[in-house]
């Protein structure tokens, strides 16, 4: 079962992890990111991590240390100790999906990427993804899902199947993927699990548009989104093949209401 994206989703640029900006007091995935990208009228790209409780927590990295300074790793923290948790650069926790779902409050879009938890695109998935379910049960804003694992994508299909959902694509580089097999890079570059998991859109390397696979998926009616846009520039080289892109460090045009 396919499920389109909601009428206009992909009218306004998606903020890369909320609008951030540490020197204003906006880490990324952050509240007051979100706050700010709501205010901006930019739709919001947050990502997915799982905390020891099973809760779906927006975060990143599987590390804390980048982004709060703490040693360990996300999923070794319950949400509650993770709402303890001071982000680098402002005055927020580490906030849940559920307390960002409250803040976006359907006013833009969400593009909401679950992160692989397998740790090689396997099939070792499932409780992130139930998870997520359980926070978006009775939010009723423009919303769509994707993960670079397919089998992540493919139990959406199942566990909310009334949610548009896409994948996260790459060329999957050995030096932007070094964790993963050579075998698995190879497989995921060609995008062979469009069809299968009932997806409808992706979002792709912005540097890997002109990728022939990219075109095809086009050509047949896939939405294409991309990531990530760093300066206006790269934006006029990107919507060439892009139908929308996720951008951050600069400030692109929104619609006109």
């Amino acid at each position: 079962m396919k499920t389109p994206l909601a009428p206009g989703f992909g009218a306004r640029p998606f903020s890369h992890r909320g609008l951030h900006d540490r020197k204003a007091g906006r880490p990324e995935n952050s509240p007051a990111a979100i706050r700010a990208a709501v205010a901006a009228g930019y739709g919001i790209e947050i990502d997915i991590q799982a905390s020891a409780d099973g809760q779906a927590i927006v975060f990143h990295d599987y590390d804390l240390e980048r982004l709060t300074g703490q040693a360990g790793e996300v999923r070794q923290r319950t949400a509650d100790e993770l709402g303890q948790i001071t982000l680098i650069g402002g005055s927020d926790a580490v906030p849940t999906l559920r307390e960002c779902l409250d803040i976006v409050a359907g006013a833009v879009p969400l593009l909401i990427e679950i992160k692989d938890q397998d740790g090689k695109m396997g099939a070792n998935v499932g409780v992130l993804e139930e998870a997520v379910a359980k926070a978006l049960t009775g939010y009723d804003g423009p919303v769509a899902l994707m993960s670079s694992n397919p089998h992540s994508v493919a139990a959406l299909s199942t566990l909310a199947p009334k949610l548009p959902r896409g994948l996260t694509t790459s060329a999957y580089s050995a030096k932007g993927w070094p964790k993963l097999p050579d075998d698995a890079r190879d497989k995921l570059r060609g995008i062979p699990d469009f069809a299968h998991t009932g997806s409808v859109f992706i979002s792709h390397e912005a540097a890997d548009l002109d990728r022939p696979r990219v075109a095809a998926l086009k050509s047949q009616g896939a939405a294409i989104f991309c990531w990530t846009i760093r300066s206006a520039a790269q934006e006029d080289l990107a919507r060439r093949v892009a139908d929308q892109i996720t951008f951050e460090g600069y400030l692109p045009p929104t619609p006109t209401p």
